[in-house]
């Protein structure tokens, strides 16, 4: 396979308690497929599993780490040499030792190295066998200033594609008579909005029709209600984004689904297309079932 062909691999490594779980979050987010607390031993398989995957898996994350307890000893020559085969990376967090030890002692969870000595010495054991894979490493994180929002969002904009959505917003329309939908972050109640139902022309027309959306759109209210609606989302999808928050659903609700909250949650849809980093699909939960 040319090496065009091959997809990304990305070592995930570095000082325990500098944040490797949130890394590999993060990475997992930006559709990357990650195995966590692999043997160095198992990354030569997985590279070959990623290239006769034909596609398939085209990013792969692998956090390896001491937890590999003396099956870590054999990670820097393992590194090196698929490191030789191309569009391997190494990225290594690290941390100051008096970081660490606050982190670890919040957690009440001892060192993986600590052994019978104090969680200092096993941080600074494993520093010293980490020492030639930090110096040899593609990219070097020190997360010591960092919380783990601001890490997140640290590896998604050195991870991300260009141009690629930061944030997922699902627009879903509802209808109240069929109960509240559980799993949104926000609830709008277009009942306020008189019902197209009772327009014998419009009744068996949806909102996605334009007979049904000009009529919603155009009811006194409607306009002033989305102008604000969506002005009062854009600075949200924007901290949503600083948190490192990656998916959000907004429900928009009527009577039955079928007419407001449908036309309604369109427009939204079009109005908020052009928030940078978010990425804007509709979902009608109960368009149909009447």
């Amino acid at each position: 396979m040319a090496a065009a062909d091959k997809g990304e691999f990305l070592i995930v490594t570095g000082m325990s308690g500098a944040g490797r779980t949130t890394a590999a979050n993060a990475l997992e987010d930006l559709g990357w497929y990650v195995v966590d607390n692999l043997p160095p031993q198992m990354l030569r398989p997985l590279l070959e599993l990623t290239d006769m995957g034909a596609g398939n898996l085209p990013k792969i994350a692998a956090v390896v780490d001491v937890r590999g307890r003396s099956l870590f000893d054999d990670f820097p020559g393992v590194a090196r040499s698929l490191r030789a085969r191309g569009g391997v990376k190494v990225l290594f967090l690290d941390a100051s030792d008096d970081v660490l030890v606050r982190r670890y002692e919040s957690v009440r969870r001892p060192h993986p190295l600590q052994g019978d000595g104090t969680l200092l010495d096993g941080i600074r054991m494993e520093r010293q066998r980490l020492a030639p894979i930090r110096e040899a490493a593609d990219l070097l994180v020190d997360t010591s200033m960092l919380n783990i929002h601001q890490l997140a969002t640290q590896v998604s904009e050195l991870f991300s594609e260009e141009g690629a959505a930061r944030h997922r917003l699902t627009i879903l329309s509802f209808g109240f008579k069929y109960g509240l939908p559980t799993d949104v972050d926000l609830v709008a109640d277009m009942r306020f909005l008189p019902n197209p139902f009772w327009k014998e022309e419009l009744r068996e027309h949806t909102g996605q029709d334009a007979d049904v959306r000009d009529y919603v759109l155009s009811r006194a209210g409607a306009t002033e209600f989305l102008d604000a609606y969506a002005a009062a989302l854009r600075p949200v999808l924007e901290g949503y984004q600083r948190e490192n928050k990656s998916h959000s659903t907004v429900a928009i609700g009527c009577t039955g689904g079928k007419h407001r909250s449908v036309a309604t949650a369109e427009e939204l849809a079009r109005r908020l297309a052009d928030v940078p980093g978010v990425s804007v699909n509709v979902r009608h939960r109960d368009l149909g079932r009447e």
